[in-house]
């Protein structure tokens, strides 16, 4: 099975503001020359507590930033490298699952509206077609397109920010902290429709919290963030039953995993 998304070597620093009008402000390495690939359909899970780099890595996949080194292969193409009008039509391949709904749905408009602006953005056609579709795939009517986003609970407008992303049909999904809001029976509603959209759809998933037994619900593979390094990685059954880092027992121990 050949690799959708390869992640080599990246890193990430910030310049953080002077302390002094004689020297350069402190730089902050967000993300350490962080690797990994992921195959077609299956699901890497990015865990480690605040402040560890996941959603700056996120970013990189996602190509709303580019790595200060290293590089992000999507499909055998170096995201940052790309002119701006091939990446916006690329960009639909792989879509973005944020923490807070209310980040990608404009309050303003119904929830039709929001669904398709990624279709709009590359000149897709049938649009309403697809989003009555992607509005069922989530387990919402089409009807629910012609209200606004106020209008639903928290775990429903998750359901309408993953039918916006999904509406594209894309190859990758990344979901950053899509969970962590929500009440543990959400979560678990969510967490086992999104698992129905890999089976259903064949989606790659890269699954980033801060929370490892929520990651291990649906990950193939993990791999654990300290500080912006690679701590630990490895095939999800292997790495809860024999973690090597006292990082990664502790973030173990704090789910009740500890083996």
């Amino acid at each position: 099975m050949s690799a959708i998304l390869d992640v080599r070597a990246v890193s990430r620093r910030y310049s953080l503001p002077r302390r002094s009008l004689l020297r350069s402000g402190p730089v902050l390495t967000a993300v350490d020359r962080v690797s990994f690939t992921l195959e077609r359909g299956r699901t890497l899970g990015i865990v480690g507590e605040s402040g560890s780099g996941k959603s700056t890595l996120a970013r990189m996949i996602m190509a709303f930033e580019a790595p200060d080194e290293g590089e992000v292969r999507f499909d055998g193409r170096t995201l940052h490298t790309l002119p701006a009008g091939e990446l916006r039509l690329l960009r639909r391949s792989f879509q973005m699952v944020f923490q807070d709904p209310w980040g990608s749905l404009d309050p303003r408009r119904t929830v039709a509206w929001s669904i398709a602006e990624p279709l709009r953005a590359t000149g897709a056609d049938q649009v309403g077609r697809r989003v009555d579709e992607a509005l069922d795939q989530v387990g919402l009517r089409a009807e629910d397109g012609r209200k606004y986003p106020h209008e639903f609970s928290g775990g429903q407008r998750q359901r309408i920010a993953i039918a916006r992303a999904i509406v594209t049909r894309p190859a990758l999904l990344v979901a950053d902290e899509a969970v962590s809001a929500l009440d543990v029976s959400v979560q678990a509603q969510i967490l086992n429709l999104l698992m129905d959209l890999q089976e259903e759809l064949g989606l790659a998933m890269v699954f980033i919290s801060h929370d490892l037994p929520v990651v291990a619900c649906l990950a193939d593979h993990v791999l654990v963030m300290r500080a912006g390094r690679p701590v630990e990685a490895g095939a999800t059954a292997g790495l809860i039953a024999a973690p090597r880092d006292d990082y990664t027992k502790s973030l173990l121990a704090a789910g009740g995993l500890m083996p």
